[in-house]
C-alpha cells in the first residue's frame, strides 16, 4: 500500500502538501501498542517541515516519522514519553533559544508548534489510521479536525482548530512505454509518484523494458478511465501516435485530472488541440494541458525531457493545491 499524502490546513485555509505514508503505514503495523502522535499544527518564519508533518511514538521508544527535521525530536520525544504515560493532550512551541537553540530550538530560526497527544479515544483514535489508509486505497480524501484545547482528533466534522486533508497517494500515469517513460519512471519515484505505464503495444510494454513497475496493456482511453483520475494523479503522453494519445487525453480531460500534459514540439500540439476541439473540448478544457510536456530548461535526450516533465508535473500538483 502506498501511502497517503496529507494536506494541513489552517484556520486561515492555507495548504500544505506532507508524505506523511510511512507514519501511516508504522501506526497501523504497531496497533495495541502505547502509542503517541506528534503533529506540527503552526509555523512561522523559516520552518523545516511543514504544518500537518507527523511522527509516531512507540511507547518503547521506537519512532516513525519528523516533525523538524532533526532539531527538536529529543524533546518531543520526551513529550510523547509522558503522554504515553498518562499526560494529556498538549502543544508545545519551539524557536530560537539563544544558546540553548541546537538542543531544544530550530537553529533555521523558525519556529513551529506541535501537538503531542495519545493514540486514543482521547486523543487521536487508533481506528482513524485504518480509515485514512482505507479512504485512500479507493482513491478518497478524508478530513480530520482536530480540537487544540482537548487534543481529540475527529473524522466526519469540518469544524476545528486544526483540519488535516489526507489525499489518495500521487500517481503518474504514464501513455507509451518509450525512452523517456524508461527515465520518467524512477525519477517518479524518487518523489514518491507511483507510475503506472499504458501501452497496448506488447513490443514495447515489456516487464524487463520497465522492471518493477505496475503495466497496463489496454487502450489508453479504458486504462486512464479505469485509474479514476483525479486531482492527485498525473496523466503524461509520450507515444507520439496519434491513435494511442489522443484517446488518452480525451479520458484525462474528462476526468478532474491534476497534471495533464503531452509530448510534441509546438506546431504538433496546435494540431493536437485543433483535434480534441472537434471533440467538444472547450478552450478552458484544453488549457489544462501542459504542451509541449515539462518546464523548459533547454533539455536534450530523454533523461533530461524525463527531468523536465517530472518538474512540470510537481508544478502542476502543487497548483492544485
Amino acid at each position: 500500500m502506498q501511502g497517503p499524502a496529507l494536506v494541513a490546513l489552517s484556520q486561515a485555509g492555507e495548504l500544505e502538501l506532507n508524505d506523511n505514508g510511512a507514519v501511516i503505514r508504522k501506526a497501523i503495523e504497531w496497533r495495541g501498542a502505547r502509542l503517541a502522535l506528534a503533529t506540527v499544527v503552526s509555523t512561522w518564519g523559516s520552518a523545516p517541515r511543514p504544518r500537518g508533518s507527523h511522527m509516531i511514538v512507540h511507547e518503547d521508544g521506537r519512532f516513525e516519522g519528523s516533525i523538524s527535521g532533526g532539531c527538536v525530536e529529543n524533546a518531543v520525544l520526551q513529550r510523547a514519553a509522558e503522554v504515553i504515560g498518562g499526560r494529556a493532550a498538549h502543544v508545545e512551541r519551539y524557536g530560537v533559544a539563544d544558546g540553548d537553540a541546537w538542543e531544544v530550538g530550530l537553529p533555521c530560526g523558525g519556529e513551529i508548534a506541535v501537538l503531542v497527544q495519545p493514540v486514543s479515544e482521547a486523543g487521536f483514535a487508533p481506528d482513524l489510521f485504518e480509515r485514512i489508509a482505507a479512504a485512500n486505497e479507493a482513491g478518497r480524501t478524508l478530513t480530520l479536525a482536530t480540537d487544540l484545547s482537548s487534543g481529540v482528533t475527529m473524522a466526519d466534522m469540518q469544524d476545528g482548530d486544526f483540519l488535516n486533508r489526507y489525499d489518495p497517494p500521487r500517481r503518474l500515469l504514464i501513455v507509451g512505454a518509450v525512452q523517456i517513460a524508461q527515465s520518467l519512471v524512477p525519477l517518479a519515484q524518487a518523489i514518491g509518484v507511483t507510475p503506472i505505464v499504458i501501452d497496448p503495444r506488447g513490443r514495447f510494454l515489456t516487464a524487463e523494458r520497465f522492471p518493477g513497475v505496475a503495466l497496463d496493456d489496454r487502450w489508453p482511453d479504458e486504462a486512464v478511465a479505469a485509474q479514476r483520475p483525479g486531482q492527485s494523479t498525473a496523466v503524461v503522453v509520450l507515444s507520439h501516435d496519434v491513435k494511442i494519445d489522443d484517446p488518452a487525453l480525451v479520458a484525462a480531460l474528462r476526468a478532474p485530472t491534476g497534471y495533464v500534459a503531452a509530448l510534441g514540439s509546438r506546431r504538433s500540439h496546435a494540431a493536437r488541440l485543433e483535434r480534441l476541439a472537434t471533440m467538444g473540448f472547450t478552450m478552458e478544457d484544453l488549457a489544462r494541458i501542459d504542451g509541449p510536456a515539462g518546464i523548459d530548461i533547454g533539455a536534450v535526450g530523454p533523461a533530461e525531457i524525463a527531468l523536465s516533465i517530472s518538474a512540470g508535473m510537481v508544478a502542476g500538483f502543487n497548483a492544485c493545491g
